[in-house]
């Protein structure tokens, strides 16, 4: 199956040849043949999709159109015969003519023509098509080979050579007078096999740029020196001007959500899941014929070009592979990463936080199981950390995880527990067990971070709860699979500054912490609970949560699994509240709400009301939160979040004013 992503190279070496003086006007959705000499390959475009790809050989001498030049003729042609219907594969041509032998693999010096046989008709008058310079009369067509393990080397002079099977399937797709583009160009950035370099695309569009996934990538390109463009509703509504700015400072240029950033020289549109069939760039990409990438097919791409860490679980992820990038980087690998979550050490850079590009062939991801993209990743080095349900039942993430495990290429990091033992078979198991290759020992846990040893070799994490150790574990055992030496780890590890929102500390006012956390499935939930246990405990305050489902159909599906976490971990003293549902738009089913859940929650007797407004939860938490409190608050995918916590941070600082203001009683 051909890789989609090619098909973004395609179409911009597309826009290039029609970009020619003798260019054609192909109608819409018209087959077209286009010949990439410099990666040595030729793909057939229809209607914006590659429907097939082969490997080819020609220009050993270069590119030309001169007669007796033995150079291959670049620009537009047609098919002009399809000559060898029906022929056995092997049939040796002459001249255009079946001689009647057919070759069955034998050794033979002379290159044959063989099995089918395309002949081209030039098309630019002048160039390639007239006295002296005619394709048609140079003999120029695309046949079989006998020296098929030459392919993908340029030994062939004028002709294009594939393997015979794939000739073959070529013929029955094609026919004559189907426009065929032999190109010499590069499609606006540096060609393949310098990792270094652009990533030979031309611009990706970018739909929905805004998101985490799709702006780590269109910064990747970016930074790669490739070419990206992209929209994004918020941006239209003048929200999230920093996240525009970060974005226009890499040279990603923004659009309005019209439809307007698919035209000119766009040679594919990426979507994420959440981009629905009416957003106006995907219609417009479907009438103007630009291939559609789905996000996780580019990253697919990037990982199987790079010697990629990929990191899948359902809990863990953001953080694990943010440990795996500042242990790289700091024993002087050089990594890229590519993720959902915002690394602090990148923010103050003054980055975004969700991508890099190191110079190095390291990349590390995140490998997303909640909308299956997970299977699409062949990775050098592949973490598998827990088995949990969250936005699917646990056999169905499970057989995913099986076809992520039997793609990796060098080997497994596994973790432990006991659902994951058919994942571990020759890979490494991590773990602070007995049954653990890679086993942390010696764990201690304290209010900021913990402390632990590998063979020998202590540790020190600063970053709370056992979760977090467990997935420090995970990364070391990832980088000394890269080779890295444990002492090479040590400090890399010890100066982890951490992911935004994943219990990120964002400051202490009247002796009331507020935590950002991106906690928002259940197992994420009670661990982000007993991490603040961990610092509240020797101050014996009490733990203030705030939660906000992160879509109705999470809800709905994890709603008695919310209630059970968050009865076991709460204390009695603790209290919790529940903002609405997050609704970013679109087609989702509104049929549960947040006071549902709070009802379940208090017939358990928890200690939990529904906040009906932001600003009505922000007098409540200020007026509630006395010195040693902890407030919590967790959720996903809004990013106003964050925002609401400095709210509630802002508020204890004013309240703290009037205190002082008020002074002592007389």
């Amino acid at each position: 199956m051909p890789d989609p992503v090619a098909a973004a190279r395609y179409h911009a070496l597309l826009l290039a040849g029609l970009a020619r003086a003798g260019a054609p006007a192909p109608e819409p959705g018209a087959r077209i043949l286009v010949v990439d000499t410099a990666r040595q390959r030729l793909g057939l475009l229809e209607g914006g999709r590659l429907s097939f790809e082969a490997v080819i050989s020609t220009a050993k001498n270069g590119l030309g159109c001169e007669e007796n030049s033995y150079r291959t003729p670049t620009g537009w042609h047609r098919i002009h015969a399809r000559v060898g219907a029906g022929a056995e594969s092997g049939a040796v041509f002459r001249s255009r003519v079946a001689t009647g032998e057919v070759w069955r693999g034998e050794p033979r010096d002379e290159d044959l023509i063989l099995t089918r046989v395309l002949t081209l008709d030039g098309l630019e008058e002048g160039w390639n098509r007239g006295p002296g310079r005619d394709s048609l009369a140079r003999f120029i067509y695309l046949h079989g080979t006998n020296q098929e393990s030459q392919l993908g080397s340029p030994v062939s002079h004028g002709c294009v050579r594939l393997a015979n099977a794939e000739v073959a399937d070529l013929f029955e797709r094609v026919a004559e007078g189907d426009l065929v583009l032999i190109s010499g160009d590069s499609p606006g950035d540096d060609l393949a096999g310098d990792l270094g370099g652009g990533l030979g695309l031309g611009r990706l569009h970018f739909a929905g740029v805004a998101g985490s996934g799709m702006s780590a990538l269109a910064q990747f390109v970016a930074l790669k020196g490739g070419r990206a463009s992209g929209s994004d509703r918020s941006f239209d509504r003048h929200q999230r001007p920093e996240a525009r700015a970060q974005l226009e400072a890499l040279g990603v240029a923004i659009h309005p959500q019209d439809g307007s950033g698919l035209e000119g020289d766009c040679a594919a549109l990426v979507v994420s899941t959440a981009v629905e069939e009416e957003v106006p760039d995907l219609v417009a990409a479907r009438r103007l014929g630009v291939p559609v990438i789905h996000r996780s097919e580019l990253l697919a791409h990037l990982v199987a070009r790079y010697r990629t860490v990929a990191v899948t679980g359902t809990s863990g992820k953001s953080t694990t592979v943010a440990m795996i990038f500042e242990i790289l980087r700091g024993a002087g690998r050089d990594p890229s990463v590519v993720t959902g979550g915002e690394l602090v050490a990148l923010q103050r850079e003054g980055r975004w936080g969700n991508a890099w590009a190191g110079a190095s062939d390291l990349l590390v991801i995140e490998a997303d199981e909640s909308d299956g993209s997970v299977v699409r990743y062949h990775a050098a080095v592949g973490v598998i950390l827990n088995l949990q349900r969250d936005h699917k039942e646990m056999g169905a993430v499970a057989e995913m995880f099986h076809a992520f495990r039997a793609q990796v290429r060098e080997t497994a990091v596994v973790g432990e527990s006991e659902n994951l033992r058919g994942f571990a078979g020759g890979g490494t198991v991590f773990g602070f067990g007995s049954g653990a290759g890679f086993r942390g020992e010696a764990l201690r846990l304290a209010p900021e971070g913990s402390c632990f040893s590998v063979q020998g070799v202590p540790f020190r994490l600063p970053v709370p709860g056992r979760h977090n150790a467990e997935n420090a574990l995970a990364a070391l055992a990832a980088c000394h699979a890269l080779g890295v030496p444990l002492a090479a780890m040590v400090e890399p590890l010890a100066r982890f500054q951490g992911v935004a929102r994943r219990f990120q500390v964002l400051g202490t006012r009247r002796g009331v912490t507020v935590v950002d956390d991106f906690g928002h499935n259940p197992a994420k939930v009670a661990a982000s609970i007993r991490a603040a246990h961990l610092r509240v405990g020797a101050a014996g305050g009490r733990v203030l949560a705030v939660f906000q489902p992160h879509g109705y159909g999470p809800l709905k599906f994890l709603r008695a699994d919310f209630v059970e976490s968050f009865a076991a971990e709460l204390a009695p003293g603790d209290r919790l509240w529940f903002l609405e549902v997050f609704y970013a738009g679109g087609t989702a089913a509104r049929d549960i709400s947040s006071a549902e859940v709070v009802a379940d929650l208090a017939a358990r007797g928890v200690a939990a009301e529904h906040a009906p407004t932001r600003e009505w939860l922000v007098d409540r938490l200020v007026a509630e939160a006395g010195p040693g409190d902890l407030i919590l608050v967790m959720g996903a995918r809004d990013p106003s979040l964050t925002d609401l916590a400095f709210t509630l941070l802002q508020g204890l600082s004013e309240r703290e004013l009037e205190d002082e203001f008020e002074g002592p009683p007389l």
